[in-house]
């Protein structure tokens, strides 16, 4: 089951790394209640504050899947599971809700103003991009991936069998001389008896 490894770990990794992508983009636009209209972007790392860090650890999490025993495999498809259901209901806010919240920081940044409803009196509106929708597919790509790990974990090869295999050949190796080793030492010592002027036949 190498390809069933090889497509966990291309998986993993993958949506950890459009999960970094994601959050240095703009997921939400704020178009301030004031005199000049003015709008503000909001990037995923802003939105969702640990999107970063969570996709960073899925992108170890798909890395390391690539290297670890049995009980890890388990392990870390139960991690992608989690990882993916938390930041998949973090992102559907961000999608279908606009929360105040997640634009709050940037708002506070931006106005000097703190406080939710302080905050949602400057808002005329919020309009999101298409990151968010993008990146919640991702997480739920990440969680049909973990389940995918805990499926086939058992069947997977294991990475140290050809090692094994090529260490037990040689531990079966007879350690003594093979035969045309013995044969090379007999020529040997029959040419020196023939320098010193004794016949080895004799």
């Amino acid at each position: 089951m190498r390809r069933a490894r090889l497509l966990s770990v291309v998986v993993i990794v993958l949506c950890g790394a459009i999960g970094v992508i994601s959050s240095t983009q703009t997921w939400l636009t704020v178009e301030l209640a004031d005199g000049a209209h003015h709008t503000l972007e909001v990037p995923g790392a802003s939105a969702v504050p640990v999107l970063a860090p969570l996709s960073l650890a899925v992108l170890a999490l798909g890395a390391a899947l690539s290297i670890v025993g049995l009980v890890l495999r388990y392990l870390f498809g139960a991690l992608a599971i989690l990882i993916g259901g938390t930041l998949i209901w973090l992102t559907a806010r961000v999608v279908f809700e606009h929360p105040v919240s997640a634009v709050a920081s940037v708002v506070t940044e931006s106005t000097g103003i703190a406080g939710e409803k302080s905050v949602a009196q400057l808002i005329a509106t919020i309009t999101a991009s298409g990151w968010p929708a993008v990146t919640l597919v991702v997480w739920a790509v990440l969680i049909v991936a973990g389940v995918f790990v805990l499926a086939t974990a058992r069947a997977w090869a294991g990475t140290g069998r050809r090692y094994r295999t090529e260490d037990a050949a040689k531990s079966a190796t007879p350690a003594g001389p093979r035969p045309h080793d013995a044969a090379g030492s007999h020529a040997i010592d029959d040419w020196d008896d023939l320098s010193r002027g004794e016949d080895p036949t004799a």
